[in-house]
């Protein structure tokens, strides 16, 4: 299973994607990486509430982000053909859907919800352990937090 997590400019129509993780729980092979809004010039959006919950500074985007072409292309070649599992599908897929527009690029992978990897039991196992989790808002260490939960509910039982 492959888990993806992306932290954003804000919750706005106007915002944008600015950093993306996936993991995958069976190989360990993971990605992450920041992208750089200077890339697109309408994403000028930027929530200061958000910046707060994730602590990427603009400067540190623009400085080491990857342009969202290279970030769709790179998607892409590692999850190519591959379902993809969202804790968060609605806004994900609204984030995804921006990247990949603002590069020209289709997503050659396919987003999904936790219900289908989760019982609807499970789901609401999930929900329990995900609410008493302390998530960073960094998108890696936040994917990991959701494979660990997702790995709990189908155990039933709280993650360590």
């Amino acid at each position: 299973m492959i888990c993806i997590d992306l932290e954003a400019s804000g919750l706005a129509r106007e915002s944008y994607p600015i950093e993306v993780a996936w993991k995958c729980s069976e190989t360990g092979e993971h990605d992450s990486f920041l992208i750089d809004p200077t890339s697109v010039p309408d994403w000028t959006f930027w929530d200061d509430f958000a910046s707060e919950l994730h602590c990427i500074p603009f400067a540190k985007l623009e400085a080491e982000g990857v342009s969202v072409k290279e970030a769709a292309e790179r998607l892409n070649r590692s999850l190519d053909g591959c379902e993809i599992i969202s804790d968060a599908v609605e806004y994900d897929s609204f984030w995804l859907g921006r990247l990949f527009k603002a590069a020209g690029i289709e997503p050659t992978f396919e987003l999904k919800g936790l219900e289908r990897v989760l019982s609807s039991e499970e789901r609401i196992q999930y929900q329990l352990i995900s609410r008493a989790q302390f998530r960073r808002h960094r998108a890696l260490p936040d994917v990991e937090h959701l494979l660990a939960a997702i790995a709990a509910a189908q155990a039933g039982s709280t993650p360590a």
